[in-house]
């Protein structure tokens, strides 16, 4: 993503707004919970640009309000623009943070990065974890399980009637229709995805063959939809459909329950957290980058392992020592427990585990 001369400005001005605000929760600044208990008014003031994952708008709708009631004279804007757009609009400076369902590439963390100090690099910090919801709006069908190699299938484009045997025998009890299946992706470059496809490489590698990726494999077929907004619009205002979305944005659709062990499982925020304090921190990273390898095989039917971990991509040392301490407030109240509860109640995610949230404040209080 490459911006203009006057966007540039525009986003140096902001992000310099945003150092001269630094003075965030830890130095002075107001977090929500200290103005309620009667702390001084914050006499911070300036803009906090981020761009990303449209998983976390709820979440930084709920952050944002909370965080600017506390600091008058702060305007965040997030632009839930997707996963892969704030990815880009970071390493080309465009932005202070990234939101992203999808932790930097090995390839993205050996370039460079125009909000960050040169020579240093980007860290991947933890703020959000959600399931992933496998919504339908089929006719007549309330109910309906699904195992991965099925659900692979379906999106794959190798399955496309709703009372396909393979279907029929997972939903004894369903009066599925004949009817063809109108399955929904994201057409934009999306973490989602990523990691939804990651659930199905994992448990069916021998259908979807696609390394997981923040764009949905061509020639699968489908419908594309941009963004969370749109995989919902569709799947809401179309028949016999079938997408994927952050569970937060399920609504009244149906939602399908997956076959975990020999149990059929539906998502709740604790089944999916059960996944991600099993999983691994990805190898060879350095020691504040907390990408998480998720290991979604489990057959304990207790866990939901259509997880994603969304993160605030944040640079190790800033060009601006001040924008730096900004930076590192906002963070730290999103990841703070009034932060995730907050979210929780409106999002319904998985707030951080004691010992991840211990990991993220080390991460955040290292960032210069």
């Amino acid at each position: 993503m490459k911006f203009s001369p006057v966007a540039r400005v525009s986003v140096i001005a902001a992000i310099s707004a945003l150092a001269l605000t630094s003075c965030a929760a830890n130095e002075g600044g107001a977090t929500p919970s200290e103005s309620a208990s009667g702390a001084p008014a914050s006499t911070l003031s300036g803009e906090l640009v981020g761009i990303g994952a449209s998983s976390q708008g709820t979440a930084q709708d709920t952050w944002i309000a909370a965080f600017q009631t506390a600091n008058e004279k702060v305007t965040v804007n997030y632009d839930p623009s997707g996963s892969g757009a704030g990815r880009k609009a970071f390493i080309a400076g465009g932005s202070a943070f990234a939101g992203s369902d999808s932790a930097l590439s090995d390839e993205e963390l050996a370039g460079s990065f125009g909000t960050c100090k040169a020579d240093t690099k980007a860290i991947d910090i933890p703020v959000y974890i959600s399931p992933i919801a496998v919504i339908f709006n089929v006719e007549g069908v309330k109910d309906l399980n699904l195992d991965a190699s099925t659900l692979a299938k379906i999106f794959a484009g190798q399955i496309t009637s709703w009372n396909d045997p393979a279907i029929v025998a997972l939903n004894a009890d369903a009066k599925l229709p004949d009817a063809k299946i109108n399955a929904v992706h994201r057409s934009d470059g999306s973490g989602t995805t990523k990691n939804f496809a990651d659930y199905l490489n994992q448990n069916a590698a021998d259908v979807w063959t696609e390394k997981p990726a923040d764009d949905f494999p061509a020639g699968f077929g489908g419908e594309g939809a941009n963004g969370t907004s749109g995989v919902v619009d569709a799947v809401t205002n179309g028949t016999n459909m079938i997408g994927y979305a952050d569970a937060s944005r399920a609504g009244s659709l149906g939602v399908v329950k997956i076959k975990v062990g020999e149990k059929f499982v539906g998502y709740s925020a604790e089944a999916a957290a059960a996944v991600v304090a099993e999983s691994p921190l990805v190898e060879g990273r350095s020691a504040n980058d907390l990408a998480i390898k998720l290991d979604r095989k489990t057959t304990d039917p207790t866990h939901y392992p259509i997880v994603l971990v969304s993160y605030a991509i944040a640079c190790e040392e800033y060009n601006d020592a001040a924008q730096a301490e900004l930076v590192k407030g906002y963070l730290g109240y999103i990841t703070s427990e009034a932060g995730q509860k907050a979210a929780a109640e409106k999002a319904g995610n998985a707030p951080l585990s004691a010992d991840l949230s211990a990991k993220v404040a080390t991460a955040i209080a290292s960032i210069k």
